[in-house]
């Protein structure tokens, strides 16, 4: 049995990746809520355009839910398709793991309401907060469960719902106009199969803490005393998002191609025997950015942010569902997925279909 060797380099978390047993993608799905929001409608509710806001980040529209919708809701739909891609039932799963910065309440974790509906039994589950790089860092997590030979099936899950939490008023549309609401999901099983080399081949993670305060919502919270919000943080919107956009902008494109670069070379493979390169969709500039950086061909990078906006630890899930309902993950195929995000956290990931 050949195992990983792992060391650190300086900053770099490096994993040569020998592997008896990989992780394997067999099941996508995903879904976004029936209401369109435009530009236009936003347009409506503060000093805003189509034109300014295409500019800024190519977002044209994206989903909001509907009354009543819930997370929950959002997961579970996308969940199902995963599942029946897989031709797996929810009590054929050993862990799900659930990527979300959108509690659908305080506590227990969304995941456990997920798993409720499911109807996944007692298999156990957790929410993962890691904004942005939320799915990524569950990807990490599936990976190693799976070559512990502790799982051999897992629901991996990024879901958002945004539209609720955000400031649609002129203050606020810096940030307002650039997240919406969906849900992705991936179920990946154990494959041992010698002549199979399909599967998670590396991954790396980052994270700055110290930069926290770029990109957060402050309040509610538990070290606001002696209550978690109070009328003064309302009317000053500080229970809306934050961000300091150029440094967010300014961090995303230098750390984006180091941390694809670094997985790739870990992994022996070159960038141009990649087929497919999904990053977060946080701005459509950025990606355009990155990719013309790293000298990416156009159709090579899929890219949703027009039609969904933002719709964070989502994202990469739903472009990797977009990508199998189109037939973009053929067998063989190397797949690429970097993301970058609040924390600051950043990493990438590469995967054989």
């Amino acid at each position: 049995m050949e195992l990983d060797r792992r060391e650190c380099l300086g900053p770099r978390h490096i994993i040569e990746v020998k592997r008896s047993v990989r992780a394997k993608l067999t099941g996508t799905g995903m879904y976004v809520p029936e209401r369109v929001v435009t530009n236009h409608d936003l347009a409506a509710l503060m000093e805003t355009t189509d034109e300014w806001i295409q500019q800024r980040t190519g977002i044209k529209e994206r989903r909001y839910v509907t009354p009543g919708q819930t997370p929950v809701d959002l997961a579970a739909a996308a969940c199902e398709q995963a599942l029946e891609k897989a031709n797996l039932k929810a009590t054929d799963l050993d862990f799900i793991l659930l990527a979300t910065l959108s509690s659908e309440h305080e506590f227990p974790g969304t995941s456990f309401f997920l798993q409720d509906r499911l109807g996944a039994g007692s298999v156990p589950c957790i929410d993962l907060r890691a904004q942005c790089s939320g799915f990524l860092y569950a990807l990490n997590f599936a990976d190693g469960l799976i070559q512990s030979q502790k799982c051999k099936r897992i629901l991996v899950v990024g879901c958002e719902l945004h539209s609720t939490g955000i400031d649609l008023t002129t203050r606020g549309r810096d940030v307002a106009v650039i997240f919406g609401d969906g849900a992705g999901a991936v179920i990946l099983e154990a494959n041992s199969e010698e002549d199979d080399p399909s599967g998670l081949l590396g991954i790396e993670l980052h994270a700055e803490g110290e930069n926290a305060r770029r990109l957060w919502i402050e309040a509610p919270a538990s070290g606001h005393q002696p209550v978690r919000i109070d009328q003064k943080m309302i009317e000053e919107g500080r229970h809306f998002p934050q961000m300091d956009g150029r440094y967010v902008f300014k961090n995303a494109v230098k750390r984006m191609p180091e941390v694809m670069l670094s997985t790739l070379e870990q992994a022996g493979i070159k960038l141009e025997d990649v087929g497919l390169f999904l990053f977060h969709q946080a701005n459509l500039r950025i990606n355009e950015f990155v990719a013309q950086k790293m000298e990416i061909p156009d159709d090579r990078v899929l890219n949703n942010i027009q039609r969904y906006g933002n719709c964070s630890a989502a994202s990469i899930p739903m472009l990797l569902a977009e990508a199998d309902e189109a037939g973009r993950l053929q067998t063989g195929q190397l797949v690429s997925m970097t993301a970058f995000g609040s924390g600051f956290t950043w990493g990438s990931a590469l995967i054989r279909c």
